[in-house]
């Protein structure tokens, strides 16, 4: 008797319930990959991204730049949407390599990870890393075309999503929309002098793989080339658009290099000149190394870094510091960065001891003191930087950020902290450090102080606040008085429900003049940031404010005037985002009473014109006035129901809101008639002055 036969379903693989199975699985080759997932190799497939290309190939060219073999490049927008990049560099290799079977062009501009990148002795330092720039511009377009002008031959190539051909364009201007043939090789369009070289590339962004609203955004693309232009001295970069009626050409080349470029970028005016630092080092590196047969393995090289860095102080408190890895801009900073930081902050607090300017006992300042007021420019130079991501906003290579501290740390002491002509910068750098401390300490003490109390509590806010009941900021409103006088009036007038008033005797500190200490020191503007209670400067935060709107109210004289431009002064200077927001106000009370015989209540006028036209409506209409025009020059001589219904009732008030509109004028408005420099105010002042009402001068 035979055994049974074994079932043949047990030497099968079960079957999945799944449904789920290696059918289900994709194997994307070359720019396939790219074009499946753009967002991967460029960041969005959007306008950002639609830069993006533009950028990977102005790099590539920039490169050839570092490398000493290049001096102008031109970018050209055109009509037709495409972009089109020249340089006179080396151009592309178009012989054929080895193992691939290619030529330079083609391997460059279709195979990912491709270049002469890689440490094969082509480039020193470069901003191209990966070998995908090019790759990936070619993938995402419908149309690239590369002119290659290298051996006093001129070399043509075209591609079709990533794909070698020709387009039969004929006599009309080259399209994405004419005929294409794949082909593979390089043709020759003729012959070109042996002493110009370079390259073009012109590609047509495929636009269905990005938003429909996409475009390049010429103004990142100008700042781009500006910026590329002071970290390379001698480059001449062009911009076209073409676009227009007119041909709009920009050109820009500089030859100050970075501590130009920290002129152009500094928002203020300067507490020294700038400070440039340049120096280098090695750091040792574990790469992995390909050998003749393609095996992997581990090699430890030593790299060379070159550091420049250019900083200086100014008498604001906004920071602007821009870090770059090979030109390229880094913008979430990086290893370089924080070297930088690093060595600056502890530079600093050594020189605050040593100048005895910080005494031993004071807390050592932080980051945030020493950045306050601080325009930066850092730049290194590394071959094969590791960057986070193709676009690369972050570098990662650890080895320089001790580097660039040991730089900073070394030549700021010597060139800045230590040699005679610049002590008294120095030393004016060093108090505005230990300013922007106490001022970050001030405004935290007072924001601890300033929390709404509960009434088992103490409140440290200043005595002569009268605060309000409602703990719901978005209804609060703090009223900025002119004198105890007008506080007894507006105690009177307001709601005390949502209205908190704090009086001011006199004229305050003119900030614009004042160091942050000796603001700090005044005690009605330290009344004043303690009751908004969301600090100062760098430190302030919108969010912890006590009060949604902030509402300056002064006589309508000359002197209210003067007292409303030093508090819109001290919150611009100090505050600015309670103007930026839209939260701070002036009121506007009446500057006259007029009573009609006949009517139930009394007309209020603003302004003088305004005055003459309802007397002549009046007149006209046979009404006559009841006794003597009341004109108020003060808010104390209004009756609280009159300050109430006029000034401070939400239904009947007048209030003009302070804005920003131009950040810059606003500030050169403000040094021009609250700073130290008397010459141009008093310029100013001559010019203005036939434009004076000189009957409302108090004189």
């Amino acid at each position: 008797m035979t055994a049974p036969a074994a079932s043949s379903r047990s030497s099968r693989t079960p079957r999945d319930p799944s449904g789920y199975t290696a059918r289900h699985l994709s194997v994307l080759e070359g720019l396939e990959a790219v074009r499946k997932r753009p967002g991967m190799y460029i960041g969005s497939t959007d306008t950002k991204g639609l830069t993006q290309l533009a950028f990977e190939i102005i790099d590539n060219a920039v490169d050839e730049a570092l490398a000493n073999e290049c001096d102008r490049i031109e970018v050209t927008l055109h009509p037709d949407g495409s972009l089109e990049v020249d340089d006179n560099g080396r151009g592309i290799p178009v012989d054929v390599e080895a193992k691939s079977g290619l030529t330079g062009v083609e391997l460059v501009l279709t195979k990912l990870h491709a270049g002469g990148k890689f440490g094969g002795g082509s480039y020193k330092t470069s901003g191209g890393l990966h070998g995908v720039g090019a790759s990936v511009v070619n993938a995402l377009s419908a149309r690239l075309d590369v002119v290659v002008r290298r051996n006093s031959r001129v070399h043509t190539m075209s591609f079709a999503r990533g794909v070698p051909g020709v387009f039969a364009d004929g006599k009309s201007d080259p399209t994405p929309d004419a005929k294409f043939t794949p082909r593979d090789g390089l043709s020759i369009a003729g012959k070109a002098p042996a002493k110009r070289t370079g390259t073009t590339v012109r590609w047509w962004a495929d636009v269905a793989l990005f938003s429909k609203s996409s475009a390049v955004d010429v103004d990142q693309l100008r700042a781009r080339l500006r910026q590329t232009a002071f970290l390379v001295q001698g480059l001449t970069l062009a911009l076209f658009d073409k676009r227009g009626a007119e041909v709009d050409e920009e050109t820009f080349v500089f030859l100050g290099g970075t501590v130009d470029f920290v002129e152009h970028l500094a928002p203020d005016a300067p507490v020294c000149d700038p400070i440039h630092l340049v120096g280098d080092g090695h750091y040792k590196e574990t790469v992995p190394v390909l050998d003749d047969k393609g095996h992997m393995s581990t090699q430890t090289v030593e790299r060379h870094c070159e550091v420049d860095v250019a900083l200086r102080w100014g008498t604001g408190y906004d920071t602007v510091v821009q870090a770059f890895c090979n030109v390229v801009a880094t913008p979430h900073g990086g290893t370089h960065q924080n070297g930088f930081e690093r060595a600056l902050l502890k530079s600093v607090n050594e020189a605050l001891v040593a100048t005895r300017v910080h005494k031993a006992k004071d807390d050592a300042v932080i980051k945030d003191d020493v950045l306050e007021g601080l325009t930066a420019v850092v730049t290194v130079k590394v071959p094969e930087p590791q960057y986070l991501g193709q676009t690369k906003d972050e570098l990662g290579t650890p080895g320089v950020s001790k580097i660039v501290a040991d730089v900073v740390s070394k030549q700021l002491k010597v060139k800045f902290f230590e040699q005679r002509k610049s002590k008294a910068a120095a030393k004016q750098v060093l108090e505005k450090v230990a300013a922007a401390a106490k001022t970050r300490q001030a405004a935290r003490a007072s924001k601890d102080a300033a929390r709404r109390k509960t009434a088992l509590e103490t409140s440290t806010l200043p005595a002569k606040l009268a605060d309000c009941r409602s703990t719901d900021v978005s209804r609060t409103e703090l009223w900025l008085v002119e004198g105890d006088s007008a506080l007894g009036t507006g105690k009177l007038a307001r709601n005390s429900e949502y209205q908190a008033l704090l009086p001011l005797r006199g004229k305050i500190l003119n900030v614009q003049k004042a160091s942050a200490s000796e603001m700090l020191g005044n005690a009605e503007c330290a009344s004043i940031i303690q009751v908004v209670g969301a600090g100062t400067g760098r430190t302030f935060d919108l969010d912890a404010m006590r009060y949604h709107r902030v509402v300056l109210m002064a006589d309508a004289d000359v002197d209210g005037a003067h007292i409303r431009c030093l508090l819109i002064t001290l919150f611009a200077r100090y505050m600015r985002p309670v103007i930026e927001s839209g939260r701070l106000y002036t009121a506007v009370p009446p500057l006259h009473r007029v009573e009609v015989v006949g009517a139930d209540k009394p007309i209020y006028t603003y302004t003088d014109k305004e005055l003459t036209q309802v007397l002549k409506k009046l007149d006209s209409s046979g009404k006559r006035v009841k006794g003597q025009i009341q004109r108020f020059k003060g808010l104390g001589e209004m009756d609280p129901d009159q300050l109430a219904e006029t000034t401070m009732h939400p239904a009947t008030r007048t209030m003009r809101r302070i804005r920003v509109g131009d950040a810059e004028a606003a500030e050169r408005a403000l040094e021009l008639l609250m700073g130290n420099d008397v010459a141009p105010r008093r310029d100013f002042i001559i010019d203005n002055a036939a434009r004076v009402n000189r009957e409302l001068l108090d004189t």
